[in-house]
């Protein structure tokens, strides 16, 4: 968070490991969402009669429990937009299987790798390419 604050246009090292030893692509996925959360944060939270809750603390009263209340959970992921942090509850996280970060963000790789998004060329660019290699070719007498 605290390079962002200084405003880069990029930050360095998403997925790396062991001071850039070694790569994983599952790091990447975990350190794009910290990333994307921190971008999110630095932008400020707003503050409006719906986020404030006035109402709600109105009604739940000093000492009162607001973690349950709808207003608090219609904004818990208001500050943070994660695609892949799991925020359930201990008894909802055990049902499903009890998967951690590394887990979630394997499968959005391993559904990345299946999947990978098709960019199509042009025709006129495949013309041009072809045009440039060609060119070279003559050039260098291939």
């Amino acid at each position: 968070m605290l390079p962002l604050l200084a405003g880069p246009s990029s930050i360095y090292g998403a997925g790396m490991l062991e001071l850039g030893m070694s790569f994983s692509m599952e790091q990447l996925v975990i350190d794009n969402d910290i990333i994307g959360m921190s971008r999110f944060a630095k932008k400020g939270i707003k503050v409006d009669d719906e986020t404030i809750a006035y109402d709600a603390i109105k009604e739940i009263g000093a000492g009162g429990d607001f973690l349950g209340h709808v207003t608090t959970l219609m904004n818990v992921d208001m500050p943070s937009h994660t695609k892949i942090l799991d925020r359930q509850m201990y008894g909802g996280w055990d049902r499903d299987g009890r998967r951690d970060t590394a887990d979630i963000a394997h499968d959005v790789v391993a559904q990345a790798l299946a999947n990978p998004p098709l960019y199509p060329v042009s025709d006129d660019v495949l013309k041009a390419i072809d045009e440039i290699i060609a060119r070279k070719e003559k050039e260098l007498g291939c």
